[in-house]
């Protein structure tokens, strides 16, 4: 079954690509060979990211405006916080890029976070690596939000766009440890509102200190995405730090992370938590009882390796 998704995956078949993502996002029987047998995909992966209110979305809308008018096919996650209820995506991007819904050259689904701290899908790796293999020019990667817990995005972008606007001054300052560490591009949205000019300057010299430590400098863009304003200079920036191919080490430390829990996982497989459960109770009853000597034997006893 998993050999007719990958053989839709590779020929753009958009359908197969929705489906393949619920398959991952289930853990449905498969999906691992699924996986291991994409294509290797090179996509550049343009993260956008900001505060609430910020106007990520539209902004995403605008850049799929200037792609597919490029002739050029764009794939967009949109990550959205989880639902308490039911763990599912409560904003709904697709609703917001309602245009591109049913557009050929694009595909666009909203993932939850599910609780990941990151604040991104505990899949992402997986589900971009679907985009890539199922040949889009652009993917674009929407997070929830940022702050010192969600840099993830930094790692699995190529280019992370940070979105703020004018009034975020206060806000910009608490945060900016975190912003200067993930940042390749600052946009200040919304800018025709008062003291944009201000809050720029203000930005680059909050950023200064860190283009010592960056090999390209922090563009600053401002835009006014709901009129398409500035969006030609943000897809020129974007374009620019693309095509300087730099060590990502951020990507590294995030692939090395997700492949030491794939090895954990594979190593926990035949292990019923149950069983664990009914074996702990039974040791539990001991007055010597100590969880980590019974970890390592537990170990010894019924994992792989």
């Amino acid at each position: 079954m998993w050999e007719q998704l990958l053989v839709g995956i590779q020929h753009g078949d958009q359908r197969s690509l929705a489906r393949a993502i619920s398959w991952v996002e289930n853990e449905v029987d498969g999906y691992e060979d699924l996986l291991r047998n994409l294509s290797t995909g090179n996509a550049p992966i343009t993260g956008v990211t900001g505060p609430p209110g910020a106007g990520k979305s539209t902004l995403v809308d605008a850049l799929i405006g200037t792609w597919v008018g490029m002739g050029k096919k764009v794939g967009v996650l949109c990550v959205d916080p989880s639902s308490p209820f039911n763990l599912g995506a409560v904003l709904g991007d697709r609703i917001r890029m309602s245009d591109w819904y049913s557009h050929p050259n694009v595909f666009i689904r909203s993932l939850a976070t599910r609780g990941a701290l990151g604040g991104l899908h505990p899949y992402i790796i997986e589900i971009t690596s679907l985009l890539q293999s199922a040949g889009f020019d652009h993917i674009i990667v929407e997070t929830v939000g940022v702050g010192q817990s969600e840099i993830e995005i930094a790692g699995l972008a190529d280019t992370t766009v940070v979105v703020v606007v004018p009034e975020a001054g206060d806000e910009v300052q608490t945060m900016k440890a975190g912003l200067m560490e993930i940042a390749d591009i600052f946009v200040v949205n919304k800018s025709d509102r008062p003291d944009a000019d201000k809050f720029v300057n203000n930005l680059r010299l909050m950023l200064a200190p860190a283009f010592h430590n960056k090999k390209q400098t922090i563009a600053i863009i401002k835009t006014i995405a709901s009129t398409k304003e500035g969006i030609e200079n943000l897809n020129q920036a974007i374009t620019e730090h693309q095509t300087v191919v730099l060590d990502n080490e951020r990507k590294v430390l995030l692939l090395t992370e997700k492949i030491f829990r794939l090895i954990q996982k594979e190593r926990m497989k035949g292990v019923e938590k149950n069983y664990l459960k009914e074996a702990v109770r039974i040791a539990n009853t001991k007055h010597d009882f100590n969880i980590y000597a019974f970890t390592r034997e537990f170990i010894k006893k019924n994992l792989k390796g």
